[in-house]
């Protein structure tokens, strides 16, 4: 590989009505980069025939789709296409140039080390540069943080929509691609998917750029959307991993905690209903039953959610095999 001492980097580039940024995106591409799959994903401007039109970066393949599949649905065809071409390292650029190419290396480098299965971008490493993140975005992406720690287990990761992101090639081959949401939540779900064989994943501190682009996302369509799709993700993470798959401590906390926290609030409400409708004052006993069951339900969830945290994937699923001093071989994944 170009300027590096292991893998083939293939970059991926969803394209939708980015016309006017995509050459500027591809002539910034290092040459550390081997191959370059630009997805066009039945763009109304046409991008795909603008990329081979004036494109002349050897590296660079057009693929199309007859139908718009949206980001996620794109970004899955690049995929399959660099594996099948034999990449060990796929990186996903957005063809609207807010991405910098300049930081590819950041990306990479902890998946060629064996640090890392997956990488992506964390626009919130640095206060002094968050004022200059539109406030529906540093919001929206502030209340995403939260529900995508829970629907996925990473909870040391913040900025989950960010698309600037690094996968290992046989990482990639372990993701259902046919089953991860075709739209704007397919990051999230791939980090869901990610977590359910408890691959590892680090932040890569970075600063987006805001331009003249224009944003085809809309926060009160997907809204809905990601809040459906993050409690359902939740439900079924808690599911594999703590009763399909294994059964822990954790897994008695949980249970028990919902039982416990759960006919606290139904006991102690039914009886408050009933004292406020006869006017008449609740024995102790009465009161100290829900109470107590609250509690200690309470802190049953608390010593779950504590070893959930603590349980985030730290061993990593496949290493990249760096080439040699001689430059003898071309890559490849050790187990």
């Amino acid at each position: 590989m170009k300027g590096m001492d292991a893998g083939r980097v293939t970059v991926v580039i969803p394209c939708y009505k980015v016309s006017r940024h995509v050459l500027d995106l591809l002539d910034r591409i290092g040459p550390e980069v081997e191959a370059i799959v630009v997805v066009d994903d039945a763009c109304p401007e046409g991008t795909g025939a603008l990329v081979q039109a004036q494109c002349l970066d050897a590296r660079v393949q057009v693929l199309f789709h007859a139908a718009n599949q949206g980001v996620g649905g794109a970004v899955m065809t690049g995929y399959r296409h660099a594996i099948a071409a034999g990449a060990d390292v796929i990186v996903k650029l957005d063809g609207d140039g807010q991405m910098d190419p300049a930081l590819l290396g950041r990306f990479i480098a902890p998946i060629l080390e064996g640090d890392a299965d997956y990488t992506k971008g964390n626009r919130f490493h640095d206060l002094r540069n968050i004022s200059r993140m539109p406030k529906l975005r540093l919001f929206g992406n502030a209340g995403l943080s939260f529900l995508n720690k829970l629907s996925t287990g990473y909870w040391d990761i913040f900025d989950p929509t960010n698309g600037y992101t690094a996968i290992s090639a046989q990482v990639a081959v372990m993701l259902p691609l046919d089953r991860i949401s075709q739209r704007y939540f397919f990051e999230s779900d791939l980090l869901f998917r990610l977590g359910t064989f408890r691959a590892v994943v680090r932040d890569v501190p970075m600063d987006a750029q805001y331009g003249d682009e224009v944003s085809n996302l809309s926060i009160g369509k997907v809204l809905p959307e990601f809040l459906f799709k993050h409690v359902r993700n939740t439900g079924k993470r808690i599911f594999y991993n703590y009763y399909l798959r294994d059964l822990t401590a954790a897994s008695l906390e949980l249970l028990l905690g919902a039982m416990l926290l759960l006919f606290g609030v139904g006991y102690g409400s039914w009886h408050w209903w009933q004292s406020l409708a006869t006017g008449k004052t609740a024995a102790t006993g009465v009161i100290m039953l829900p109470a107590m069951t609250v509690l200690m339900g309470m802190q049953l969830l608390l010593a779950f959610l504590s070893q959930d945290i603590a349980g985030v994937p730290r061993r990593v699923l496949t290493r990249v095999r760096k080439a040699g001093p001689a430059g003898g071989g071309s890559g490849g994944v050790a187990p």
